[in-house]
């Protein structure tokens, strides 16, 4: 099937106004990181407990979201499938500019963004964030080899061999943050392998979700609708990767509660850990689990364009719980510095770390959604990523 391209023109007024809306929150957020840095990372609720705060959230968010979005154009160029091929510019586009929008988080939230120097030029490679570097880095120059492939005729024949190298480069991306958490040791709810298709999972969640959202805000604007076939196929996968999660997340726990060291911390999640228990069952679970996957599975409406956008919302907000609880709970729980033995000192040792998110931390992850959200917007409108009205309505 032939497919044809453009950019988008439009003048629809949501448009512009949500371009001013997004520059706006990308700037706060900037503004927000500029304040964290000349004050010091007192002014935010980390501590000596918890390191890793709500922006390394919203950041590990964009990553694997990032990865999952590259699932159209999968589809399309590794496994043959015609119908996704409209859609492939703007997946892969969508890819880089979530992993962008992520990256920026880190660096900004690093509080010595120069030190970032560093980090490039020495090297521990018996540290994964040594490798993620790599990982990160190269993610960004395959999926763009990638859109090159797509972009120049002459080299359209390529692009199936280029697209299954972007395939499974991202799954080593996604195996390296997710084996940032897998080989940490010293946190009990980190340390397990468990962690690696885990995140696979829930980056192919993110992604599908976010790419049927924003898919069908940039076709509402250049008046190319969503094949209804294409979106139905779409929400059917993101049902799939929603039970396969809570399918992955239930060996992880059970998996746990086999071994006696992980008894505190699976108590602590799944029944005493307070907030971080009510995210997990509340949010996780059922809000961003079961209840999308039932729409989907048990309703006709889940189905629907109005029935589909709200699987997608729920899923990411199902994902975006998960995360939270993983990265601050897993930190909140006590260090088991002596196994078996009640420790207590002036640092807090075998204490319940407090962890309260402020407004600084808030703003500078949602300031790096907006901006990867923008980014994608700006690029539609300079090169042709959009599906213009020549395309095949043919499905395969």
């Amino acid at each position: 099937m032939s497919s044809h391209f453009k950019t988008l023109q439009s003048k629809h007024t949501g448009y512009r106004i949500i371009v001013i809306l997004l520059a706006a929150i990308a700037l706060v957020g900037y503004g927000a990181a500029h304040y964290m840095e000349l004050e010091g990372h007192w002014v935010t609720g980390m501590n000596n407990q918890v390191v890793w705060g709500l922006p390394h959230v919203f950041a590990i968010f964009l990553i694997l979201a990032a990865s999952g979005a590259l699932n159209v154009a999968s589809i399309s160029s590794v496994f043959g499938r015609s119908v996704y091929k409209p859609w492939s510019r703007l997946s892969a586009l969508l890819a880089v500019c979530l992993l962008v929008g992520g990256l920026i988080i880190l660096v900004l939230d690093l509080g010595r963004p120069e030190r970032l120097i560093v980090a490039m030029t020495h090297y521990n490679f018996k540290s994964i964030f040594a490798w993620n570097i790599f990982l990160y880095t190269g993610f960004i120059l395959v999926v763009a080899g990638y859109l090159w492939t797509m972009f120049e005729r002459g080299m359209n024949q390529h692009s199936s061999k280029v697209g299954i190298f972007a395939f499974a480069w991202r799954f080593v991306l996604t195996s390296g943050t997710g084996s940032i958490f897998g080989f940490l040791v010293a946190r009990q709810f980190y340390d397990a392998a468990m962690m690696v298709p885990m995140f696979i999972v829930l980056s192919l969640v993110l992604g599908t979700a976010i790419f049927i959202l924003l898919s069908q805000l940039l076709a509402h604007w250049s008046q190319q609708p969503v094949l209804p076939e294409l979106l139905e196929r779409l929400v059917s996968l993101l049902a799939i990767f929603i039970v396969l999660e809570l399918f992955l997340v239930t060996v992880f726990h059970f998996t746990n509660l086999y071994a006696t060291e992980h008894h505190g911390i699976e108590r602590f999640i799944l029944i005493d850990g307070g907030m971080y228990t009510f995210i997990f069952w509340a949010g996780q679970v059922f809000l961003g689990g079961v209840v999308p996957a039932a729409l989907v599975f048990l309703s006709t409406w889940g189905r629907s364009p109005q029935g589909i956008k709200l699987v997608a919302i729920l899923a990411i907000f199902g994902a975006m719980a998960q995360l939270y609880v993983t990265i601050i709970g897993g930190q909140a729980y006590p260090l088991v510095l002596f196994p078996g033995k009640e420790v207590s000192s002036t640092f807090y040792d075998g204490v319940v770390a407090q962890y309260s998110p402020s407004l600084p931390e808030l703003l500078l992850g949602v300031g790096g959604v907006a901006l990867a959200v923008l980014l994608v917007i700006l690029a539609t409108r300079i090169l042709p990523f959009m599906p213009d009205d020549r395309v095949s309505r043919s499905v395969s």
